[in-house]
């Protein structure tokens, strides 16, 4: 199967990194290579590092990226681990970072890979296969108070507590081991009559095994800061979000590197010392267009902030 991903917001993104063609970007999550291929256009004596966990993406990304082989070097790893990945190529500032953080439309398609509630195929949800542990592990393994806090926090579902006792109940017969088994208890957990225009029921419960699994909002946390410091002087940040979690993540880091100041209120002058790293590009946050809407499904719950670096001073 074609690693299909169809680039969510990829206009406005390539807009808001303001490409120069002899600067150095990073694509953090590499995917097809959609947002990738784009930047190399603008590239002439310019550089792009794409990183990617995913061995799919990774070959897939090659391929697409082929015709700028000489100006793309592309790493098999995570974003969490850009700075090591940059120093390793000894780079210590990049022009521009960006980050798209959706499961691609071949990882939700590949059905192995167990990503998809809508065909049955084993619970995977691995974003890098060697890592061991996968949402098997998680659905059969967890206490029912573990998993009632993943799927209340990372799925904001309002039957969370409900579904974690479901899921408990039937793994006592026998462990989950396949999507379809694992939506089904999911559906015994919600009324029929409010499963009803509200989505699939296990749309919520799949996104907070996959964000545990793999780490998704931990790392983003974690990773923020430093891609900023990596950042040159009118470098910038671009990330996509797909869910009210990682958005809020987002626009707290970059509110805080805008004013970091902890001084009280009332001081007349600020004394901590601390200084705006940069400013916001994005008061709020660029959505899909209508037309992406109509084309593109996957881009309903898209968000693209910006953050740009300070000059120095």
């Amino acid at each position: 199967m074609a690693f299909e991903h169809k680039s969510v917001l990829l206009e406005e993104t390539i807009d808001n990194l303001k490409i120069k063609p002899d600067g150095i970007y990073v694509d953090g999550t590499l995917g097809g290579g959609g947002h990738s291929y784009e930047i190399a256009k603008y590239l002439t004596s310019g550089r792009l590092i794409g990183i990617d966990q995913d061995e799919a993406a990774i070959a897939a990304a090659g391929e697409r990226l082929a015709e700028y082989k000489d100006k793309v070097t592309i790493v098999r790893s995570n974003y969490s681990e850009i700075k090591q990945v940059l120093s390793t190529l000894g780079i210590d500032k990049v022009d521009g970072i960006l980050l798209d953080l959706g499961v691609s439309s071949y990882q939700l398609d590949t059905l192995e890979r167990g990503f998809s509630y809508k065909e049955d195929a084993p619970l995977d949800m691995r974003m890098d296969t060697r890592n061991a542990l996968t949402a098997r592990d998680i659905i059969n393994g967890y206490t029912e108070m573990e998993l009632f806090r993943i799927i209340r926090d990372y799925g904001e579902d309002n039957f969370a507590k409900n579904i974690a006792k479901h899921i408990v109940r039937m793994r006592e017969v026998k462990p989950l081991e396949t999507t379809f088994e694992l939506i089904e208890a999911i559906k015994a957990a919600i009324p029929m009559k409010l499963r009803v225009n509200t989505g699939h029921p296990a749309k919520r419960t799949f996104q907070a095994i996959r964000i545990e699994l793999n780490r998704e909002l931990e790392v983003l946390k974690n990773t923020l800061q430093e891609m900023i410091e990596l950042l040159s002087p009118d470098g910038r940040l671009c990330i996509i979000t797909f869910h009210s979690l990682e958005d809020r993540i987002v626009k707290s880091s970059f509110r805080t590197n805008e004013n970091p100041c902890t001084c009280p209120p009332n001081f007349p002058i600020c004394v901590c010392g601390k200084l705006p790293k940069g400013k916001v590009i994005s008061r709020k946050p660029i959505l899909p267009s209508e037309e992406e809407l109509e084309y593109n499904k996957r881009s309903k719950s898209a968000k693209l902030r910006v953050f740009e670096k300070a000059k120095d001073k």
